[in-house]
Parts: structure tokens; sequence; C-alpha cells
């Protein structure tokens, strides 16, 4: 006899009654069935089929391969397991429907353990067929290479215990402790403040004798043409990463090689266009980059504590290709780097002079390397311009996000919920049966929020002054991407985490890079283009305000204050004190992104009266009659999100979506 359907277990309700804990299954399961349609296009069907779509059990939130597939596999004859890249579902095929039909009365609503120990609840549905978009092939960077076994395990041994992390910290081969990683250099010391060496200065002791018969070998094998005279060494725990670079043109010769020793690494490559390119890196294999993957493409590790790799067992270095009937989940381990280059002493020649330093008059882009560095960051292209642009950026904050609604209205009466990050307090009288909280860095914008009558307070992001463990659910829209680090973005996410009680729901909301998705931009990039005459009724405020709640629940929350500030932000960038001694690209509003850290321009509104001479909304001090700030964005790629989650060891990721232009995640802490 068949196993009953989904339209079946709904309608035995009325005549079977439920315990307490199916019903909650059940409320889980057409949750799950739902937010699948909704955020991925995904249909459950009513009746039985060979195909089952498992909500919570996918590598987005730390279900592996290894865990899953034993559990289905004792249901029947499983002809596919397919998981998704950093999204918290799969697929599971049967050569039967009557197996299908066993696994979902099985399994629907069971525990699992996942790769960190948590237990998860698997959630089922039938699916018709699935339907998963593949990426194309992809080929690595040009004159990029990765080399295995390049070494012995004996000198890989060798090469491990020649390093000694004791050593005093002013030490002569300059080791330092940075907050992400550990690090030794060697030759030259290498200066993160400006990404280059002093070339006058070299180091008294060179590079160590024992890699000298490497670098030969390697000369002799052609993969390095100048023997090198620079070493970093650096040490990365599980979690631990290093953000997106391009080795600095003038610094360094053409090539650069890296030895990676102790454990596998993924290290992800990224072309100006938007191509991301995931590249595993095998214990004691070597990786060349010249040409195009040393000039051009960024490199860079994120920080998480597990990476998702190719399963078969005769895999080892080479793309992580889209085949989701081959990934898996891969614990890191401490993973120890030599990376060799030579000393450049004379201007670079290569043939990428939109990127190369000395080619072109501004400096390339450059990014933090300690706290200190990303909190002055921070402090002037987030703090100070919220501050100056309270009022205005409040005028343009009206109607809540469907999204948002949704997510504070499924809660529980009673529920107690931050807004970490809340701005003006706009979903702070979303739900009158919660008690919410909200918090901001931004002085001015809190007392708006209280004038409002809502309970707010100033605090910064990374220490929000309320106890562990007290809040059933938090709220964060639009506040990660304002954090100048991948290891400042983890620890606001912690944060988050920390104040949720066991069981506890976070809803994170960041600006996305891909501002076009399924052939289809978002309304940020439509407006782009308008009318001269609607140009013309947005001369007036009163105009202005109609076309602001028109657009307030935008995918970006920068959409409605360019359309504030159209005019202005067609207009070609003035000079400005704000970013002279900035490094970072000026976004043009209303585009596309070419570059992930960028300076975005808000320009302030100027209120005018009859009675009164025009001033700007909140300034601070401020005469400019139409003054530009710039604030610093980081905006995430797809799937960069799930995965700087995946660096948090007590969280599930339940769902991840995207919602005009941003990429969210609904989290729960474990």
């Amino acid at each position: 006899m068949a196993a009953p359907s989904i339209a079946m277990e709904v309608n035995c309700q009325s005549n079977f009654k439920l315990s307490k804990g199916e019903k909650k299954s059940l409320r889980k399961q057409n949750k799950a069935r739902h937010t699948l349609l909704r955020h991925e296009g995904i249909e459950a069907v009513s009746y039985s089929t060979q195909s089952l779509v498992v909500a919570n059990g996918g590598l987005g939130n730390g279900v592996s391969r290894k865990q899953l597939l034993p559990a289905f596999e004792k249901c029947g004859l499983v002809e596919a397991l397919l998981m998704p890249p950093n999204k918290p579902y799969s697929f599971v095929r049967y050569k039967t429907t009557e197996e299908s039909q066993n696994a979902y009365v099985s399994l629907n609503g069971k525990e699992i353990v996942d790769d960190l120990g948590q237990k998860v609840i698997l959630y089922l549905n039938f699916v018709e067929k699935v339907q998963w978009k593949e990426l194309g092939l992809q080929a690595l960077p040009p004159g990029l290479t990765v080399v295995e076994e390049i070494i012995s395990s004996e000198e890989e041994k060798m090469l491990l215990e020649l390093i000694n992390w004791t050593e005093d910290i002013n030490n002569q081969n300059c080791q330092k402790s940075l907050k992400h990683r550990r690090v030794k250099h060697f030759g030259y010391e290498f200066h993160y403040e400006n990404n280059n060496v002093d070339k006058d200065k070299p180091l008294l002791e060179g590079l160590p004798d024992i890699c000298d018969s490497f670098l030969e070998k390697w000369l002799a094998e052609g993969y390095i043409k100048h023997k090198p005279d620079q070493l970093t060494i650096n040490q990365y725990e599980p979690g631990q990463g290093i953000p997106a670079h391009i080795d600095t043109h003038s610094a360094f010769e053409g090539e650069i090689v890296s030895l990676s020793l102790g454990s596998e690494v993924v290290m992800d490559f990224k072309h100006p266009d938007g191509v991301t390119v995931q590249v595993m890196l095998p214990r004691r294999s070597l990786l060349v980059m010249t040409g195009e993957s040393r000039y051009l493409w960024t490199h860079g590790i994120t920080p998480r504590k597990f990476d998702t790799v190719q399963a078969s067992e005769h895999y080892k270095s080479g793309i992580i290709t889209s085949d989701i009937g081959e990934l898996t989940l891969k614990k890191r381990e401490i993973r120890t780097s030599f990376t060799f280059r030579k000393v450049r002493h004379t201007p670079c020649t290569c043939s990428y002079s939109l990127v190369c330093d000395s080619q072109r008059k501004e400096t390339p882009p450059s990014f933090p390397e300690s706290d200190r560095e990303a909190s002055q960051l921070e402090q002037e292209h987030v703090h100070r311009v919220y501050e100056e642009i309270a009022g205005h950026f409040s005028s343009t904050r009206h109607t809540p996000w469907p999204h948002i609604v949704e997510f504070l209205k499924a809660l529980p009466d009673g529920s107690i919920v931050a807004d970490v990050g809340c701005g003006n307090g706009k979903y702070l009288g979303v739900n009158h049966e919660l008690y919410m909280i909200g918090c901001d860095r931004s002085k001015s914008l809190v007392d708006i929020c209280r004038e409002r009558r809502f309970q707010a307070v100033v605090c910064d992001a990374l220490a929000v002054p309320v106890r562990s463990g007290a809040c059933d659910a938090c709220i964060s829209i639009a506040v990660v991407h304002h954090f100048a680090t991948p290891e400042r973005r983890v620890a606001a996410l912690q944060e988050i985490v920390r104040l949720l009680r066991p069981g506890g729901k976070a809803l994170i909301y960041v600006w996305a890079m891909e501002q076009e998705r399924n052939n289809q931009k978002s309304k940020y990039l439509r407006r782009h283009r308008i009318s001269q005459g609607k140009k013309e009724e947005i001369e007036s405020d009163r105009a202005t305000e109609g076309v602001l709640e028109q657009l307030s629940d935008m995918g970006s929350q920068d959409a409605a204050s360019s359309v504030a500030s159209i005019d202005a932000a067609q207009e070609k960038e003035p000079s400005s004190k704000k970013v002279a001694n900035s490094e970072l690209p000026v976004h043009t509003n209303r585009t596309s992104f070419h570059s992930q850290d960028v300076l975005v321009p808000w320009h302030l509104k100027i209120k005018t009266s009859k009675d009164k001479p025009a001033e700007p909304f909140g300034s601070v001090g401020s005469h400019d009659p139409s003054p530009v700030f710039h604030r610093y964005y980081h905006v995430f790629c797809d799937g960069e999100l799930e995965a700087t989650c995946q660096a948090l060891s007590n969280i599930s990721i339940l769902q991840s979506y995207y919602d005009q232009g941003n990429w969210c995640v609904v989290l729960q802490k474990i």
C-alpha cells in the first residue's frame, strides 16, 4: 500500500488527533515547502514521486554527504544525492517510488547528526523532478598551476619543524600574530598597511638554508624564473582565512608560488567581471601564479571551518566543480603556507595597466589587515557618515520589507527580539506582540527611535550590551556589509548568535554584488534610467516623499536614497577630502558593482523653505550646500554569506535566499 501523500496527511488532521510533536513537525514541513518555492522556485507536489527535497539537510548548514547518504540508503537504492553548494537543502532520487515513500515515512521529522556533532531535524517533501542550474565547465585562471606532491611527507615534516612560533615577537624574522593567523617573514618584511616591502631594508637573515634545494629544483623545472628572496609563512587555524587580494605589482616579480603544508584548503579566485573559481590546494602541493592569475585575479581564503569539496576519493587538486552529485564537506585542519616571492626593483610593465600600481596614477585598493585599520575605516566611512546624514537617511526609510515583516510576525507572542543596527527603528513597531529592543552605532538614529517611543540603545554591533542567550530572535538588516574585514564580519555574526537562546533564530540581510539575477535587474538598477519628467518631479520634496514611499521596500538599502538625489547621483563625483586618503573605488550609484569593497556616495538632500534658509537634514556642522558622503560597503557574492556563517560553530542555516539585491539567511542557534 502506498505511503500517505502530503495532501492526505493534511486532510487526516480532521480524523486523527495529532500529538504536539507531530503538529510541530507538520508545520515545519509545510514551512520548508513554502520557503523552497518562494526563494528557490522548487515546487513540492502532493503525491509520491521518486525524488525528495530534504530541508535542513544540506552543505549550507553543516550536513555532509557522509552524514546524509547512509541514512537514506537504509530506505532503498539511492540513484543520486544532489547537494548544492552553500544551500541548506539537498535532493535524493530513488530507483522506485516505493523506496522514496519509505524514506519519507522513516526520515521526515527525524534527527541526524551533522559534521559538528550537533543534531539537526530533516523535513522532507516530494518533488516531481530535480532542477538545478549547474555552471558550465570552468577552467583554471590563465597562468595558474597546481603541482601535487611537490615534496615528500618527510620534507614536509622537516619544513614544519623549521618554524618556531614561540620566538619573541620582535625577533629579526618579523614574527607577527595577526588576529586571523600567525605570520613570519624572511628576507624582507611584508608591510600589510601598504601591501608592500621596504626594498632598502632587507632583514639581517635571508631565507632559511633548507629552502635552497627546493627553490633550485623549481627553477630547473621551470616553475619560477627568478630565485625568490622573500618568504612569508602563514599558519591558519580552522575558521581562519585571508581577504581576497592581488599581490602588489610593483612589489614582486611575475611569478608567486605557495607551498601548502599540514592540510588542504580551498582558495577562491575572482576575476574583475565577477567570475569566481574555487581551487583545491592539496597538502604538499605547490600553487604557481603567473600572468593573468597573478596580475588580474584576486585570490583569498574564506574564513570557515569546512570547505565544500569533491566527494570522489581520487579527486585531489583543481577546480571544485558544480556537479552537485559529487559535493560534500571537508573539515579544515591547521594549514601552514610557505609563499615565495622575488622582490622587484624596477617598475612593473605587465599587460594589465588598469590594475597595475606602476602604470596608473592612483593607488590600487588596499584592505585593512588589522582591527585598528578596519576600525578607522569604519569610523570614517560608516559611523561618522551616518551621524552626518541621520535625518535625511531616516526620511528615506518608511515601509518595512515584506520578508522581514513575515519573519517578525511568525515569531511567538511575547518573544524578546533584538534589532542589531536598527537605524530609525522601522522594524521595532512591526509586531506589537513582541518585546523588541534596537541598537545602533549612530546616536542620532537612536534618538529618532526614542522620539518614536521605541526602546533603543547606542552601541557597537561587535559589543551589544545584552546578556548572552537573552533573545528569542534577532534581526540585522544591512549592517554586516559595513564591516571591513572577513574576521570582523564573522565577529558581528557571532555577536548576534551570542544574544540568542538555544533554538533562537536570526535573520541577516547584506547587500549583494549581483544586482541582476535570473535575467532580472533589481529595482536598484531598474531605477537608473528615469525620464526627464520624473526628474523634474523629484525636484520637489513633496514629490520625492511619494517616490520614496513607493520604493521603500527595494532590495537595496540605498535605493531610495539614490532616487532622492537622482540628479546629483548622475553628476560627476566632486572632489572631497572625505575620500582623499582612501584607496577604495567610489561606486557609481545605481550601476552594477565591479568591486566587492567600495565607497557608496550619499548625496545629502537639502530641505528648503520660503521662510527659512536651506540647511541639510541631520547635518553636523556642515556648510556645504550639497555635500556628498561616502559609506564603506563590502558587497557579498553568491554563497559568500552562507560561507561566512559556516565559520560559526554553533549555528544551523535554516534558509538562504536572494531578495531584490540582497543575500539573506535565517540562522538557528544550536
